[in-house]
């Protein structure tokens, strides 16, 4: 693993909301949100909020809306939807929200499942960046790239990310 370019001071919980979109999925059979919310917990972070949604755009933007608007929720992790099925939807709903975006979170998201799945990666439309004064990150649905998003990604930089995007 690379060296920090500057480290950060002590650890730093950041509170989280985690959204699953999906047409077939129930809090029973969600292993990706529960994998989401284990590696928060695991982590040090807290959640806050959960959800399951339909892959329905307008209902997407809602709930991450309402989540921004809470000073309390720091950062939002969703899963599910990022293909280019017809019904993944959740691409389109968050990138039409981000004020900054993070294109390094896709770009090293598809690198990283390059070496899992091959060129099949290049269907994933993972996506990451801001909204007002939260940080958002999307990934697909799947069990292997929820935990290979958490654990390469998301987890080793979230209390990172949130420090910058808060200015300090």
């Amino acid at each position: 693993m690379a060296t920090q370019p500057h480290p950060d001071p002590a650890a730093r919980a950041v509170t989280c909301a985690t959204l699953t979109v999906s047409d077939t999925r129930t809090s029973d059979t969600d292993r990706s949100g529960q994998l989401i919310q284990t590696a928060l917990k695991t982590a040090g972070h807290r959640v806050a909020a959960y959800e399951i949604l339909p892959d329905e755009p307008a209902t997407i933007r809602a709930t991450v809306l309402d989540w921004c608007a809470n000073p309390g929720v720091e950062a939002i992790v969703l899963n599910g939807g990022t293909g280019i099925a017809p019904r993944d939807t959740t691409y389109d709903a968050i990138a039409a929200l981000l004020d900054k975006t993070l294109p390094g979170f896709g770009e090293l998201f598809r690198y990283l499942s390059y070496g899992e799945v091959g060129s099949r990666a290049m269907a994933s439309r993972a996506i990451a960046g801001i909204h007002q004064n939260t940080l958002i990150f999307s990934l697909p649905g799947s069990s292997n790239a929820v935990r290979l998003g958490m654990e390469a990604l998301i987890l080793p930089e979230l209390g990172h990310l949130v420090r910058q995007m808060q200015g300090h």
